[in-house]
């Protein structure tokens, strides 16, 4: 057999590096063909770059790590069984349809996740609300981005990740990088920061941890974990403060200025360094590199969105950008980072709970008669909004009885994790769809195997906006089938036999017609033309684009000319300071803050099981200051445990000067003694629904010191 190469895209980060498998003979006792990744250096978001996780994806392709036929749990035996998917899939069906007779639609809960492809996440959303008439879904992606997202809806009107493409990044004068470390999260993207400083610009890296990112800044800042809104506000107040206002721009271009002025001149730099530990030379050091740059960016990620004041820090940072003119213009700009593999597509299309296709508000009746009108049902007959996330898994049990989760591992991920097991253990009904047997999948009524990104054809968004195209490389094993396979199944067996198609390019035809029109639009995008064109950035309307010739070219660089609120204008958001959800004290002394390793992605469930990556990070870790870990009597290698009022979590000391004295962390890859999640703190944004991972007050206690006594 000769080999086959098949461009596609990497299935972990937002980046969707593109990659080329190349499919060799069959060998070994398994019988199955060999995949190998090859650099694919013509899609230019990557050039040919990948990270160890890229590098090593296929391994999760192979039939000893990865399930490969149905289980349903015994009545008998209390075990997970090998089933027929007749079995298996009839056995979901009649769980949905007994908890909605005895309860109501609303009795059953579906939760998807940011890693579903475009078509996935539309058909699971339009299955929840034709099929199952349940207003009870959302996903994992809502743990991501959607502070950033509120906050882009807010000021801009429109919510894209980054509004211009990565190769803008090295081009313009300053860039601040607020709670990422790229060099582990997106290794490939770290060269835009590289190249940004050998074409003369500067960057500022702000984070409580000297990570490897943050050795590349021109200048970091180490703020108190939770403080970040003030260290923002107090940026804008020294900004007007020396008179380095675009002033043309705020009249020309934005609303709302004097609000947000006077929010944040209650912040002045003495009373900013008290709260964050940011010093006001540091301060002004920053405004001045930010302000003398020709241009600027700030882009954010999941340390300042991660909070429960997660979207008005947000809005902060638009507001210290739009205070200089830098939005709306070539090579400036705010931006987020998307951190899942299709976060930004997964939650325009519909398994978000307040959202429809093309990124329409489910509680518009315009957007719900357009969407209602591609289904073919009667716009009334959509449920309205439901619970986000987290209060969705929180209601597992209670008014939620069953719940059909796709791509998610809520029990090592959600915070309060300890709890939420035990939610999804009350439950009457739970069906997990999913390429391994994640420790969520464990404790499902029926566990269904799904094809992988090599093993099927499908669109992805990055974090760009680019809409990607990933290629079927090779077949599944025998017993394996889509999710859009699924779907189909489950709603003819619930009495919709149309309407629900298993071809994801038929699937791709309806979003193009469900978008049309919205914030989010793909009617002009083809599979045809990703592949032509390296991806194709939305919005992107069907038809002549009469700035251009021919069908519209999509749209890499938003709001150049206007802003997409309804006068063009960008809205300043008038915020202030409070402090976290939870304080230190003196039984909780220390803050907690979470994160992510270069070997190990989301809850762990795939890398976990690659032998190189975990060989790489074989376990969780406590990172400790030196001054904290001497009071403490800590070594390094120590177990040690991390403490919170919802729970504990242990790992190995790391003892380092790259954190704050007054701070922890611990990566959030591992389940049991190391599942961090189980003292994270569900604390809430009240806007974004954005659960408070990045800080919470715990205490540190030496393991092995506590077993002696």
């Amino acid at each position: 057999m000769r080999d086959e190469t098949t461009p596609t895209h990497c299935p972990y980060c937002a980046l969707q590096c593109g990659m080329n498998l190349r499919r060799g003979a069959v060998s070994g006792p398994a019988a199955e063909p060999v995949v190998e990744v090859a650099e694919r250096p013509d899609f230019p978001v990557n050039r040919g770059a990948l990270c160890g996780k890229g590098r090593t994806s296929p391994a999760l392709l192979s039939s000893r790590v990865r399930l490969t036929g149905p289980l349903v749990r015994s009545h008998a035996t209390g075990r997970l069984e090998p089933a027929t998917w007749e079995e298996a899939l009839r056995t979901i069906a009649d769980g949905l349809r007994r908890t909605t007779d005895v309860y109501g639609a609303d009795a059953v809960g579906v939760f998807g996740g940011g890693g579903l492809t475009n078509e996935k996440a539309y058909t699971l959303g339009k299955f929840a609300r034709v099929v199952l008439g349940t207003s009870q879904i959302d996903y994992n992606g809502r743990f991501c981005m959607s502070s950033a997202a509120a906050a882009h809806n807010k000021a801009f009107g429109l919510d894209r990740g980054l509004p211009f493409p990565l190769e803008d990044i090295p081009k313009t004068g300053c860039v601040v990088l607020v709670g990422s470390n790229l060099a582990e999260t997106m290794p490939p993207a770290l060269r835009y920061l590289t190249e940004l400083k050998e074409n003369g610009g500067t960057l500022i890296v702000v984070d409580p941890r000297r990570t490897k990112t943050a050795e590349q800044a021109d200048l970091h800042l180490a703020p108190r974990p939770g403080t970040d809104l003030a260290l923002a506000l107090g940026l804008l107040h020294e900004v007007v403060a020396q008179g380095r206002t675009d002033e043309e721009f705020i009249a020309e271009r934005t609303s709302g200025w004097a609000d947000a002025r006077a929010a944040a001149m209650a912040h002045w730099p003495e009373l900013v360094e008290r709260i964050t530990g940011v010093g006001v030379p540091q301060l002004r050091e920053a405004v001045r590199l930010f302000c003398d740059a020709p241009s600027a960016m700030v882009l954010t990620a999941r340390g300042p969105e991660q909070h429960s004041k997660g979207t008005d820090t947000v809005s902060a940072w638009i507001n210290l950008c739009l205070a200089t003119g830098r939005a709306g213009r070539p090579l400036s700009g705010y931006g987020c980072l998307t951190g899942q593999g299709n976060g930004q597509g997964g939650r325009e299309h519909g398994q978000k709970a307040d959202q429809l296709p093309g990124y329409r508000k489910l509680d518009d009746p315009a957007a719900r008669a357009h969407v209602a009108g591609v289904w073919g049902v009667d716009p009334q007959s959509l449920p309205g909004p439901g619970r986000s996330a987290y209060e969705l898994l929180d209601a597992l049990g209670g008014e939620v009885k069953s719940l059909l989760l796709m791509g998610s591992n809520p029990v090592v991920s959600a915070p309060r994790a300890a709890h939420i097991e035990g939610r999804l253990k009350s439950l009457d009904f739970l069906a997990v769809a999913d390429v391994v047997l994640s420790e969520t999948a464990a404790l499902a009524d029926v566990v269904l195997p799904v094809t992988q990104w090599a093993e099927e054809t499908g669109t992805t968004t990055n974090l760009e906006g680019r809409v990607l195209l990933r290629r079927k490389a090779l077949d599944a094993p025998e017993g394996v089938r889509s999710d859009l396979e699924v779907l189909s199944a489950l709603a003819a067996l619930l009495g919709h036999e149309k309407g629900f198609p298993a071809d994801p390019e038929e699937v791709f035809e309806e979003l193009r017609r469900a978008s049309a029109g919205g914030p989010a639009d793909y009617s002009g995008i083809t599979y045809r033309r990703i592949a032509d064109e390296n991806g194709v950035f939305w919005p992107c309307p069907e038809g002549e684009d009469p700035k251009a010739a021919g069908v519209h070219p999509g749209t890499p660089r938003l709001f150049l000319d206007r802003f997409a609120t309804p006068d063009g204008r960008a809205r300043f958001v008038s915020v202030g300071h409070r402090p976290a959800a939870e304080e230190p004290d003196a039984e909780y002394p220390v803050l907690l803050t979470t994160g992510r390793v270069v070997a190990q992605y989301q809850s762990g469930a795939q890398t976990r099981r690659v032998d190189e990556l975990n060989t790489a990070a074989p376990g969780a870790f406590v990172e400790l200051h030196p001054q904290l870990a001497e009071r403490l009597g800590v070594r390094e290698g120590e177990p040690v445990a991390v403490v919170s009022r919802r729970g504990r979590a242990s790992g190995s000391a790391r003892i380092t000067t790259g954190i704050r004295p007054d701070t922890v962390f611990m990566p959030f890859h591992w389940p049991g003694e190391g599942r961090v999640n189980t003292v994270t703190n569900p604390a809430l944004d009240p806007t974004s629904r954005m659960p408070e991972f990045k800080v919470c007050a715990v205490r540190v206690e030496s393991v092995s010191r506590a077993a002696a006594q």
